[in-house]
């Protein structure tokens, strides 16, 4: 029997028995162990779920679990999950794996650094299958103050500066979310005055049309800030380049996650007339951002700056997938939110393993890589030709499932934005092509590069599990679109419902 609850007890066990470890071996071996038993209970439930649906289960929401919380504000406990929480979860145990993997050789404050990546992945896991809008809060917030230490004690760079401004944009983002889901609370009533927090017994209200146009753009926006929609993804490169390596993973990989999930769960899920309505400014907002990106990546020449505006411009096309309002577009965009934290955290990994041998991320200072670290530069190029969409690999699959369902919105003006997004792929070959060529192409700059040792064992091990993953979604992306796109169907039904009111 699957008890969701066991995927918040693993994590804060395995990170309350970091605290009790005696040294850094112990610690490593700990974290290491809760994670893999975290990858290994996803598995299950993702395999449990696809046989439900196989002999026909088709219950919304499966694994549900109620507690009350608050009684007196009728705040539950609330849990259950869908295809689309299924895959955020899987995405979470995976890069949580391989960020710890690459963080073996952290010596300084071993113990808090593990034990924080840790408080990471509950807040994250309680997000993704919370079913009361309240608690959903509650994760969210959990899953911001361990960034702000991580970046703030074992950053580089402009750290304390990067690790502010992430803090207070997303606290500004939080408090958006919290203004949306106070103002649509009380626009719920179960009966007797009382009002809810229940996100599917709020799913199934029809929330006066004047409450959505205010309590949308709040909740859209408030948890947009968290995949930096445009303008307010300015926290997003300061954040990742001066974030250690599995916090910039976790950061870019999966943080960036609960926005386009918040938006599409809480906000066009729950008020859908609305999303109708402001469709046009997210399309416009995510179109800039998708080309502004891009461009702006182009005149980067630090590795973590390029993944980092690159990460701008790729989270975009979720926002942009959400705003189209199609079946295909949704199913493409939850496909980009798994393509993207997976091709993303890999990245991140291979310039973690570049930067700990040569000490620099400028691409003027680096080149002939190649000849001195085959397996990390293959790695970091296989990253790269995933982030520029090449077919067999993740990103390809997402972004073209987002641009067919795009051009199914007969309207003009979503017809031009599919077409100058499709354009910035263009962009996007130049400057992941640029990095990987002056990288590590050519003569070897600096000669001490030639005593580099290749990856260890522990960098093997996380670097070829996300290639695993972003090819099984890039060769055979059946099952992934098997499994989110009966959940985004729904969300469709109920946005044709609301709007053909």
């Amino acid at each position: 029997m699957i008890n969701l609850s066991v995927l918040l007890i693993i994590p804060l066990i395995t990170a309350l028995v970091v605290l009790l470890c005696s040294n850094p071996i112990q610690v490593r071996a700990t974290a290491l162990t809760g994670a893999i038993i975290q990858l290994t209970y996803s598995s299950l439930i993702l395999y449990d779920f696809i046989s439900q649906r196989a002999i026909g289960n088709t219950a919304q929401m499966l694994y549900e679990s109620h507690h009350s919380w608050f009684s007196s504000l009728n705040i539950e406990y609330y849990v259950g999950v869908d295809g689309i929480s299924i895959a955020m979860i899987m995405l979470t145990a995976v890069v949580v794996l391989t960020g710890i993997l690459i963080s073996w050789n952290v010596t300084k404050l071993t113990k808090e650094f593990f034990f924080l990546i840790l408080l990471l992945s509950v807040g994250a896991y309680g997000f993704f299958i919370s079913l009361d809008l309240f608690a959903m809060f509650f994760f969210l917030e959990v899953a911001v103050i361990p960034k702000f230490l991580l970046i703030g004690i074992w950053g580089s760079g402009k750290k304390e500066y990067s690790a502010m401004k992430l803090a207070l944009m997303l606290m500004g983002g939080s408090a958006l979310v919290l203004i949306g889901l106070l103002c649509l609370y009380f626009n719920t009533d179960t009966g007797g005055g009382t009002h809810t927090f229940n996100l599917i017994s709020i799913a199934h209200m029809h929330i006066p049309i004047e409450a959505q146009q205010f309590i949308f753009p709040l909740m859209f926006v408030g948890f947009g800030v968290f995949t930096a929609i445009f303008p307010f993804h300015t926290w997003a490169p300061d954040g990742h380049s001066s974030a250690p390596t599995a916090a910039s993973m976790f950061l870019a990989g999966i943080s960036m996650k609960l926005g386009g999930y918040g938006c599409l769960r809480a906000a066009t899920y729950l008020m859908p007339e609305a999303a109708h309505i402001y469709s046009p400014w997210i399309i416009g907002l995510s179109t800039i951002a998708i080309i502004y990106g891009a461009f702006a990546t182009l005149m980067q020449t630090d590795l973590k700056y390029i993944n980092a505006y690159s990460s701008v411009s790729h989270c975009g096309f979720v926002l942009f997938g959400i705003g189209m309002l199609t079946k295909t577009a949704l199913t493409g965009a939850v496909m980009q939110m798994v393509s993207h934290g997976l091709m993303t955290a890999l990245f991140f990994a291979a310039i973690g393993m570049i930067y700990e041998r040569t000490h620099t991320r400028q691409i003027a200072q680096l080149g002939g890589l190649l000849k001195t670290i085959p397996f990390i530069i293959t790695v970091f190029v296989l990253a790269g030709l995933c982030s520029l969409g090449l077919p067999g690999l993740s990103g390809f699959v997402a972004e073209m499932t987002i641009f067919m369902g795009a051009w199914q919105n007969p309207d003009n003006f979503y017809r031009i934005a599919t077409v100058l997004a499709c354009a910035s792929i263009v962009v996007t070959a130049v400057y992941i092509l640029r990095a990987v060529g002056s990288s590590v192409m050519g003569p070897i700059k600096n000669e001490a590069y030639r005593n580099f040792g290749d990856a260890t064992w522990n960098e093997k091990l996380a670097s070829i599990t996300l290639i695993i993953c972003i090819m099984a979604i890039g060769i055979a992306p059946f099952w992934l679109n098997n499994l989110v796109s009966p959940d985004t169907q729904l969300i469709m039904e109920n946005i044709a419902r609301s709007v053909g009111k």
